[in-house]
Formats: structure tokens, sequence, C-alpha cells
């Protein structure tokens, strides 16, 4: 297994067509790829952000015949590189869409893939709401992936909020985590960096969080500031509001350092439940 590894975000602003995206990555991809990364991973909503549930159910297809499957698939042959499809909408009957992220290997195959857990239904104020479990059903099973740098456990944006799937994550092995998201703009410049170094520190795990920026179609504005974080919790890579890729070569000793130096994951007590 190798202990180094180069990773990359690649952060975009979706268009509400699929064909616009697909077009508007691969160039990304591909220059990520000439950076000398071996891991590149998309955000969230990688190929659509649409409002209205009637458009986006008609843009959205299954994953058979799916051509951004196709698509990425290529890519991945093409380039070399694993490449994580942060998430993209997939038509899975029931009137619900699922949420899932996809992860390709070099030779093309879709070797992993996982649905969000976490529905986002909020209310933020301002008149800004959200209601995610209104078009797609929620996950109900954590996936770690096995690469030749060791395991990447997948999560989807408001899955960062719940630390026990993460720590769950990295008891199964994971010493690298990715959080691609379409994070809000307010919610964002509260919680996005603290939450991301969070995780980091308490799973004494590499995260990699590609994010979504711009205001797409249907007004809501997403914060964009891609991050590559380390298992102390330092912020070795950091995108600004645009698209934008970055980059950082990620030691895998580093988790073995990290949780040498503080075996939290291997602390864990029971205790009596508040009443």
């Amino acid at each position: 297994m190798s202990t180094k590894v180069i990773a990359a975000c690649i952060q975009t602003n979706a268009a509400p067509e699929v064909e616009t995206n697909l077009e508007r990555m691969e160039p990304m991809i591909r220059a990520a790829r000439e950076r000398g990364a071996q891991l590149i991973a998309l955000p969230e909503n990688s190929t659509l952000l649409t409002s209205g549930r009637e458009k986006l159910f008609a843009r959205v297809k299954g994953e058979t015949g799916n051509p951004a499957i196709d698509f990425f698939s290529r890519m991945a042959r093409e380039t070399g590189a694993w490449i994580l499809v942060g998430s993209m909408a997939i038509n899975v009957g029931h009137e619900r869409l699922a949420n899932r992220s996809y992860l390709f290997n070099p030779e093309g195959q879709p070797v992993a893939h996982y649905d969000k857990i976490h529905m986002f239904d909020a209310d933020l104020g301002n008149n800004e709401s959200y209601r995610e479990s209104a078009n797609y059903r929620g996950g109900d099973r954590a996936v770690v992936a096995d690469t030749p740098w060791g395991k990447i456990g997948l999560t989807i944006c408001y899955d960062l909020r719940f630390p026990h799937l993460h720590r769950a994550l990295a008891k199964a092995g994971a010493n690298i985590i990715a959080v691609p998201a379409a994070f809000t703009v307010p919610t964002g410049k509260l919680h996005w960096h603290v939450l991301l170094r969070a995780r980091a520190i308490e799973t004494g795990c590499f995260v990699i969080a590609p994010a979504q920026c711009g205001t797409p179609e249907g007004g809501r504005t997403t914060y964009g500031h891609s991050l590559i974080i380390a298992p102390s919790g330092e912020i070795m890579a950091e995108a600004g509001d645009e698209p934008a890729i970055i980059t950082a070569e990620l030691d895998l000793n580093k988790v073995t350092e990290a949780r040498n130096m503080l075996p939290s994951l291997k602390h864990d007590c029971e205790f009596q439940r508040p009443r």
C-alpha cells in the first residue's frame, strides 16, 4: 500500500443542465490530473443543480444508460486517476431520488457508491428554507472503499453535522474521509471550516471537501471554499468563491501519528444515557 497520494478537489458552479456540467468538468478533471492528482474529488450535485421538482425529475436518470456515469467512467480510464463523484441525483423510483456518490477506479469501474443518509431539512431564517426529503430518500448504509492508499469513508454535505457517522467510518478503517458539499452561504460562513477541522481531528483522518460555489438556478448561493485538511486539523489547501482546483499531497503516515498521539478512537466508554 502506498503511503502518499496527491488529492485534488474540483470546485464548480453547477448549471441546471447535465450536459453543460459534464462539458465544464472535463477540462478541470484533466487539469487536476496534469497537476499530478491521483485522487480527484468533485462536489455534491456535480451533474445538476436546478429548482423545482418537475424540472429536477425530468432531468434525472437511473443508473442504466446514464450518460453522466458513462462520462465519469471514461474520464477515469483516460486520465488513469481515481475519481470521486461527490454526488449526483439518481432516479431510484418510488417518487424519490437518491443523492449518490460514486468512486471510480482508473479502469473506469464504479467500485463503491454511497447514498446520503442525512437529509437537509432546515429553516435558516430570512425566508431561506430547505426540504431535501421532499425529493430525495435517505440512505441507510455507511460506506468505506478500498484504494491503493487505504480506505476512504464516503459522506455528503449535511452528513458533516453527525460526528458519529465519521467516527464509525474511521473505526471501520478509513484514513481519508470525503465530504463533498453544496453548503449554503449563511451556514458556510459560520460552520464549514470549524466542522470539517473538527471531523479531521476527532477521527485522525485526512478530510477532502470539494464544494459548489456561486448561485445556481433557483437562487441558492453556495459557499465554495473547498478544503483539504490534515489529521491535525491543519488546512492544507483552500479554494475561494469561484470555480477552482486545489491539490495537496497526503502522507498517510500522518494518520498513524495523529492516532498514536491522541488514541481517542480506542477510548469509547459505555455509559448510561440521560433520562
